[in-house]
């Protein structure tokens, strides 16, 4: 049975469609060149970074704690589109997937915190600061910019919100005892330098509440809304279309925003932020490909291969951020390594976005699980 993946965050009308024997998907100008796009934001906000400090300082200024307003503000119209294209009644069928609920489970609380322990006291062991960075880091799975990334492979919309609903439960609930784990105790057990490191519950629970709570909300009870208001096939044929645009707006704006705000330090310490992106860089394609090998050799259909290997890839860097700023502070290096996290996620997800594409027109998936486009992208199938 054919099963919508219009979580494309660019548009329904650029969705990737599911590749037939001997033809290329057709995307459209926007998603062919999203790589130089991003590429783009991201040396626009350097520029504004460097030539106009005081805008990025005011920008910084407007916070409420340590959540910067415009940034979550920008984040969040990133992810409503996405989430607003979520079956949310068919996500009862995630949960009764006991195999592949497992293997992400093994993936995001096992290996990769395991993964991310033994890379940070392997290339950072001289620099305690940077390796607990990198441990905040590692232990908190991605559960806001993976719904972009698989949306824009094509990947199982309503598999990816639901692993995202499971993640940010644990992390509420087990982010600080496995912080204390991972930054005190293991550390202590190979010999590397030990930090002390306080987190309440309350702190992980509003974090995570803010950045996803609230557009998860918006889209589930939007869409029940809409749907009884103006039937399914408006709502996906003429409401989801229109929306698409903000979410890739978004991105860039919250890309440009990170770079204005945190890009000077990776300027001012260059040589640092290559050693914390080495090891970064090694997770990322670690975790990417052993998950998605995993998954399709467990014969998963390659929407739900997508779901599972993003998920397992990405981090949940606003989490760490927020924590690495509250425990230690805006200057120190836990915060600094925290930093430069999405900043080297963007470019690398985008190319494990790329990787999975072409994994998809070139491995052997079953036929009846691969999706179609709704909307305006199938009609530019048809066409």
């Amino acid at each position: 049975m054919a099963r919508e993946t219009s979580a494309n965050m660019t548009g329904a009308s650029s969705e990737v469609t599911a590749p037939s024997a001997g033809t290329a998907a057709r995307l459209g100008v926007r998603d062919r060149l999203l790589t130089l796009w991003i590429f783009l934001a991201m040396a626009a906000g350097i520029l504004l970074g460097a030539v106009a400090p005081g805008v990025s300082d005011a920008l910084n200024s407007i916070s409420v704690g340590t959540t910067n307003v415009p940034l979550a503000i920008c984040m969040m119209l990133m992810l409503y589109p996405p989430l607003a294209k979520v079956r949310y009644a068919e996500l009862p069928r995630v949960f009764r997937n006991a195999r592949a609920l497992g293997l992400m489970l093994l993936f995001c609380a096992v290996i990769g915190p395991l993964l991310m322990f033994v890379l940070a006291t392997t290339f950072l062991r001289d620099q305690p600061d940077y390796m607990t960075g990198l441990i905040l880091i590692g232990i908190a799975p991605c559960i806001a910019m993976v719904i972009v990334w698989n949306g824009l492979a094509g990947g199982d919309t309503e598999w990816c919100a639901g692993f995202v609903a499971v993640n940010a439960i644990l992390q509420v609930l087990l982010y600080g005892p496995m912080a204390w784990l991972f930054a005190t105790q293991l550390t202590s057990l190979v010999g590397a330098p030990v930090v002390t490191l306080s987190l309440s519950v309350g702190d992980v629970a509003g974090t995570v509440a803010f950045y996803l709570g609230i557009p998860f909300a918006a889209g589930a009870l939007g869409r029940l809304a809409l749907e009884r208001a103006k039937g399914r096939d408006w709502y996906e044929g003429v409401f989801l279309p229109r929306i698409s645009p903000v979410s890739f707006m978004a991105l860039l704006a919250t890309i440009i925003l990170m770079f204005s705000l945190k890009g000077r330090q990776i300027v001012q310490l260059p040589l640092d932020a290559v050693r914390i992106a080495i090891p970064l860089v090694i997770y990322f394609a670690v975790m990417f490909f052993s998950s998605f090998a995993v998954a399709h050799a467990a014969g998963f259909s390659y929407p739900q291969t997508s779901a599972i290997a993003f998920t397992a890839t990405g981090n949940n860097f606003e989490l760490a951020i927020a924590v690495a700023v509250a425990t230690f502070g805006l200057g120190s290096g836990e915060a600094f390594a925290a930093v430069v996290g999405p900043l080297i996620e963007v470019p690398s997800l985008i190319l494990l976005v790329n990787a999975a594409l072409a994994m998809r027109r070139h491995c052997s998936w079953p036929e009846d699980d691969m999706p179609v486009s709704v909307g305006q992208g199938a009609e530019k199938e048809r066409a």
